[in-house]
């Protein structure tokens, strides 16, 4: 097991610290690179599809794995963006501007919503963010001199130089490279004084307050961040599904975000990407398995919803750390083998504990 030797201070800073990461990440870029030229287009189209949801996930872990507030309305940034970005376009913007722009749209209609909201938590702030989810479909369907209503918007082919980027394996590059971009941002982000500034006031608001951290202003700031990042990932999917309605973000979008980041494991950027890869594949695969299926199982309605739920009922039953927490005991595994214990993990006692500050 290795223990981590600091011999300068750069040391502790550094992103990937040893050479097994290095490689290791090494290999998964360039068989991300590889991949176009490998799988067949559909999966190609899959993968490009599970990009995109791993920036919108990024974008609500920020929010609820780090500060610790609940939200059913991510949809909603995710709209924002993707509207925000076509009509950008229509009005001759270039891509990466109008990329811009719309997340700064939802960004900016994020802290029009995290102002009143801070004022609220838990359950409360859960129902504020799902009236606003549910709000936001009602006034894209009705401004229809911008959004084209109920009957839709057509999204223009994002180039760049003249270059058309909507074809198959150029958009998957771009989807690819903003993934990047948005991770290293994010990462960076978090180990600074910001994220560590979120975490003590996901952990304890009076201790946080305590501490002299501005607690109202870094939960605004969240909302913020992760309203942009969630802007951004709805401004590519807008180019991936190429004409937009507002049906296309309803509350099973916001619901599917949630699951991302609750079974791929709060407070970790990795578990947002291994969240993300699950419930975006699981339609997938079940429509894969169908034909194996009984008749009487496999035509019942709701089946996708079954699947979703038992498998977050298993998760907060045997993994309540999600995927991310599998994974490090997995790793933990590896490396301790054979001195691993099955009680290096084992969770301790809960406390109640009071956040009552002011």
């Amino acid at each position: 097991m290795r223990f981590p030797y600091d011999t300068s201070y750069r040391d502790g800073q550094a992103l990937l610290r040893y050479t097994p990461g290095r490689v290791a990440y090494g290999l998964l870029l360039l068989a991300l690179l590889a991949a176009p030229w490998l799988l067949p287009n559909y999966y190609v189209g899959e993968l490009t599809y599970l990009l995109i949801m791993c920036i919108a996930s990024l974008g609500l872990m920020v929010l609820v794995g780090y500060t610790g507030q609940v939200s059913l309305g991510h949809s909603a940034f995710i709209a924002i963006g993707a509207y925000a970005h076509a009509w950008f376009l229509s009005q001759g913007v270039p891509l990466f501007a109008s990329m811009a722009l719309a997340a700064g749209v939802a960004g900016l209609v994020g802290l029009v919503i995290g102002l009143p909201a801070i004022r609220v938590s838990g359950l409360y702030l859960a129902m504020v963010t799902l009236a606003f989810a549910i709000l936001s479909e009602h006034i894209i369907g009705r401004w229809s001199s911008v959004t084209g209503g109920y009957n839709g918007l057509n999204v223009d082919n994002p180039m760049l130089l003249g270059w058309d980027l909507s074809k198959l394996q150029p958009f998957y590059y771009l989807c690819l490279a903003v993934l990047i971009i948005v991770m290293l941002g994010l990462v960076n982000l978090l180990r600074a004084k910001t994220g560590r500034a979120f975490q003590g006031v996901r952990d304890s608001e009076a201790a946080a307050y305590s501490l002299g951290i501005w607690v109202a202003g870094y939960k605004v700031l969240a909302f913020v961040i992760s309203a942009m990042v969630t802007g951004l990932g709805g401004a590519l999917l807008a180019h991936h599904v190429r004409y937009l309605t507002p049906e296309g973000f309803g509350l099973i979008m916001s619901l599917e975000l949630v699951l991302m980041v609750t079974i791929g494991g709060l407070g970790s950027l990795r578990g947002a990407i291994l969240g993300a890869m699950l419930i975006s594949l699981l339609p997938t695969f079940i429509s894969r398995i169908k034909p194996l299926m009984p008749d009487q199982i496999a035509k019942q309605f709701g089946l996708e919803t079954f699947v979703f739920g038992l498998v977050l009922a298993l998760f907060v039953l045997f993994e309540p750390k999600g995927l991310n927490g599998r994974w490090i005991k997995f790793r933990t595994f590896l490396q301790t083998f054979p001195l691993y214990r099955k009680d290096m993990f084992k969770r301790g006692k809960t406390y109640m504990k009071s956040e009552r500050y002011k």
